[in-house]
């Protein structure tokens, strides 16, 4: 499976760790201080952030940080209340964030819980296991199915393969008859009509950072991208 993020809601997998706004503190820039901003825990480990609640799922996330291996812990030496600090375990950047008294705990325990990735039962990742080993006609419940074609970049051409959207998960299956899947968690991408190279209108999964891949598939029909 290609993570992305993590599974998106479904009645089988949880919802993401923690969501609300925060404050971020802006380190750049000619006005320094305190932002507002959407913030999305998920279960893959990431904590993403938006300008607003309303961009989630719409448009690219501001930024991600990988929170495995982060440091994370109340912070005093701002001299203000509600103050927690986090520290990835690449790079030297440390992020603050400021929140209620409600909110603090439950963003630090969800922080804390994220960073041991290991020790967690990650539901989500036993569910989408589950289901890309098994055939196509066999997943419950999908939300969407059929034929798409995804560019492979190495050779250049469009490869066909019979697809099913489930629980914020794409499993690309080589043919209906085929008995297990390759699946693209779709949690934090966002997706758009785009050309690319002769066609018209493709589908654009773009991920929410570059350490992602980014991916491009068509139906035999441009409508059917809709």
């Amino acid at each position: 499976l290609t993570i992305g993020s993590d599974i998106a809601c479904g009645p089988n997998t949880p919802r993401p760790a923690c969501r609300g706004y925060l404050h971020k503190r802006t380190q750049s820039g000619l006005i320094k201080g305190w932002r507002k901003r959407w913030f999305v825990l998920t279960h893959d480990c990431c904590l993403y952030y938006y300008r607003h609640k309303r961009d989630e799922g719409k448009r690219q996330a501001l930024s991600a940080v990988k929170l495995e291996g982060a440091e994370v812990g109340q912070d005093v030496s701002l001299g203000k209340p509600f103050v927690f600090k986090c520290r990835p375990q690449s790079g030297s950047r440390v992020y603050f964030f400021c929140a209620t008294s409600n909110q603090e705990m439950k963003w630090l325990e969800a922080m804390e819980t994220a960073i041991h990735p290991f020790a967690q039962n990650h539901v989500w990742v036993d569910v989408t296991r589950h289901n890309s080993n098994l055939p196509p006609l066999a997943v419950k419940s999908p939300e969407c199915l059929g034929l798409l074609h995804k560019i492979d970049k190495n050779k250049d051409i469009w490869v066909q393969h019979y697809c099913i959207l489930k629980d914020g998960c794409l499993y690309l299956y080589s043919g209906i008859r085929a008995t297990h899947a390759h699946g693209i968690y779709l949690q934090g991408y966002m997706v758009r009509e785009q050309p690319y190279g002769f066609k018209k209108s493709t589908i654009e999964l773009k991920p929410p950072s570059d350490e992602f891949k980014t991916f491009y598939l068509c139906a035999e029909n441009p409508n059917e991208n809709k």
